[in-house]
């Protein structure tokens, strides 16, 4: 298998169905389209709808039964992406070598952007699973609709207060914050590193990874499976983060333990595809990809 043809690939169907699903409008309020498409088109690599449609066609399944949530979860992450860089947050002036979106657009029209992306994802989502269950009808013996609906509740819950938000929540006061929530003399510093990262970077991720096994209808073995592979790529993809940028991980650990760490899980990730055989090449050699990668 060609890795960056096949990425190349799944990218192209993936840039095609956003602008697809987020049109340009000529109304009134085209501003905020026009806000919501300057993130959601900027580019990126598209790691978490490449991970949906890999996984998809790892376990034979279709992908025009997935893109949808695919893309979905784009939505949800460019919007997270937007709020983060806002003064009240991060306080980013650049995001992918362009201007933030509210250093283009205002605060208040970059606030309204990641609302309306948002709500756009769970839109796309509910009108695919109605799909689904129209499918359900047709077909007496299928369930994907409520597969469906599954997915999209994994999905809401990986997005809110009980991960990617609550994430943020826990970055933006500190790792201190997370006396408020568990006994932190039982947690090292490392530990808690990792409960906010699986929060805020893995949830996500993790979504990514089981929303088409979910559709697909698959046992909970193979869900197990994918649990871990997921669970281990977004750990990583987080220190291979810090080690970029000389932060987080690297800052408790240094350059070295940390790059241990990072072997270490794309070991463990690589271990987790065995049962799923020669299909999963792709997705082992994307492992690697997020541990090599140089942004």
């Amino acid at each position: 298998m060609d890795f960056n043809k096949q990425y190349s690939t799944y990218v192209d169907i993936i840039e095609t169905e956003l602008n697809h699903l987020l049109p340009e409008q000529n109304v009134p309020e085209g501003i905020l389209y026009k806000a919501m498409r300057y993130s959601l088109l900027s580019g990126g690599k598209r790691i978490r709808p490449v991970l949906s449609l890999a996984v998809c066609d790892m376990l034979n399944g279709n992908i025009f039964d997935v893109i949808d949530f695919a893309c979905s979860i784009e939505m949800i992450h460019t919007y997270s992406l937007i709020h983060d860089d806002l003064p009240a947050m991060d306080n980013d002036d650049y995001r992918r070598g362009k201007p933030s979106n509210h250093k283009v657009f205002g605060e208040a029209a970059a606030i309204l952007a990641g609302d309306g992306l948002l709500n756009t994802a769970f839109e796309v989502m509910s009108r695919a699973v109605i799909k689904m269950s129209e499918k359900n009808e047709k077909q007496l013996n299928s369930d994907i609709g409520t597969n469906g609906l599954k997915a999209m509740e994994l999905v809401a819950k990986a997005s809110g207060a009980g991960g990617m938000i609550g994430g943020q929540i826990i970055d933006i006061s500190g790792i201190g914050a997370l006396g408020n929530q568990i006994d932190t003399a039982k947690l090292s510093e490392i530990e808690k590193l990792d409960h906010m990262h699986m929060l805020k970077t893995g949830a996500i991720i993790k979504a990514s990874v089981l929303v088409p096994a979910m559709i697909a209808g698959s046992d909970e073995n193979r869900l197990s499976a994918l649990a871990g592979f997921s669970e281990s790529i977004g750990l990583a993809f987080q220190i291979k983060d810090d080690i970029l940028d000389g932060d987080g991980y690297v800052a408790l650990l240094g350059v070295d333990r940390s790059k241990t760490m990072l072997d270490s899980l794309i070991s463990k990730a690589s271990v987790f595809l065995y049962p799923f055989g020669e299909n999963a090449g792709f997705l082992t050699q994307l492992a690697g990809y997020i541990a090599n990668r140089s942004a």
